[in-house]
């Protein structure tokens, strides 16, 4: 089928512009979504709401064939310092789009909007919902996790997010760990207490040194990283309490549950994570969606950053328009030629695909 993708790109960059002028912070994002429901709503199609995510399903929808979710998420964090623009003003400057969220994920919601309008128009051997979710940056229990049990069964999805168009076929996983020592309060004068900070070191030590048997070919090592420690309350009382943090960056080879297991075996200190339910992801080398994108010259990897692909448990790939180093900064923006490249490129690996 032939795609007029100039225009489909200028309707796409309309849309992302009018998402840019309404912030959407994680948990803050009603209004955007207001706005996109009623963006939908006015194209002629049935959108689903809960909370702060939309969704919608192609026509016909047949329970009988395969289901693709195109997704990607309309919240962004914070500003942060160093703007040079105001944040919330969309401004083409040089083939750029300037704005918070325009690289993460705006670009994404915009394109995959476009591609489920044209391929909804045309028989496809599978069914399509496009869903514009919520909470993302922060993993929000309001947000995707909240939708996916209310939809039919996913056979695949496409999560939208700033990849320079090439397959994440594998994602790292996330868990937070509080650890904790407790001690005896006293006079650092005299010999007296039992420093808490001092049962610690041998545990920091353990995360900083210790590696995961289990290799992944795209993904790496399971990474561990200390990032906070906490005690004390002045310079001359020994410390009853210590407390530090710990950023595990699991790979697919390991669950969250079974990375636990084997750090409790190794560690003094009491350590209690924050969730276990963002775990890494991988789709096999041979799947249909992997193989046609490898023909059209695209090259798998593994992301090392943490997406809503850690909540689906169906297949899944990240890919989509921008450049992940240009997410979260000041003066964020993503390249119009970005978005018609995303646009087209979506068409040739979705139109026609048979899972």
């Amino acid at each position: 089928m032939n795609y007029d993708i100039p225009f489909l790109t200028a309707e796409a960059v309309s849309l992302l512009k009018s998402l840019i002028a309404i912030p959407s912070i994680s948990r803050e994002e009603g209004q955007a979504a207001d706005f996109l429901q009623g963006y939908i709503e006015q194209a002629g199609v049935e959108a689903g709401r809960r909370g702060n995510n939309v969704w919608c399903f192609s026509p016909m929808f047949d329970l009988d064939k395969p289901v693709v979710l195109l997704n990607s998420h309309i919240d962004t964090v914070k500003p942060v310092g160093g703007w040079r623009r105001d944040p919330f003003t969309p401004r083409e400057e040089n083939g750029k789009l300037y704005g918070l969220g325009s690289n993460d994920a705006g670009a994404s919601v915009a394109c995959l909007w476009q591609v489920f309008r044209q391929l909804s128009r045309s028989t496809q051997a599978y069914n399509l919902i496009f869903l514009a979710s919520c909470e993302e940056e922060v993993s929000g229990r309001e947000g995707i996790e909240s939708v996916l049990p209310g939809l039919p069964p996913i056979t695949f999805a496409v999560v939208g997010e700033p990849t320079g168009m090439q397959p994440a076929t594998a994602e790292k996983g996330l868990m937070v760990l509080d650890v904790t020592a407790i001690g005896k309060a006293g006079h650092a004068a005299r010999e007296e207490g039992d420093n808490a900070i001092y049962k610690t070191l041998d545990d920091i030590a353990w995360f900083r040194d210790y590696r995961f048997e289990r290799v992944s070919p795209l993904l790496g090592p399971v990474k561990m990283s200390v990032t906070m420690v906490n005690a004390g309350t002045q310079h001359n009382v020994v410390p009853d309490r210590c407390t530090f943090v710990v950023d595990i960056r699991s790979n697919e080879l390991y669950t969250n549950e079974e990375l636990l297991a084997e750090i409790g075996r190794h560690v003094a200190c009491q350590a209690t994570p924050r969730s276990l339910r963002l775990n890494s992801s991988r789709l096999d080398e041979g799947h249909p969606f992997v193989r046609r994108a490898v023909e059209l010259g695209r090259v798998p990897f593994g992301s090392p950053t943490l997406s809503d692909q850690a909540l689906m448990s169906f297949p899944s790939v990240k890919l989509g328009p921008g450049r992940s180093s240009r997410s979260h900064t000041a003066d964020e923006y993503v390249m119009l030629s970005e978005m018609e490249d995303a646009i087209a490129l979506y068409l040739e690996l979705l139109d026609g695909l048979r899972l």
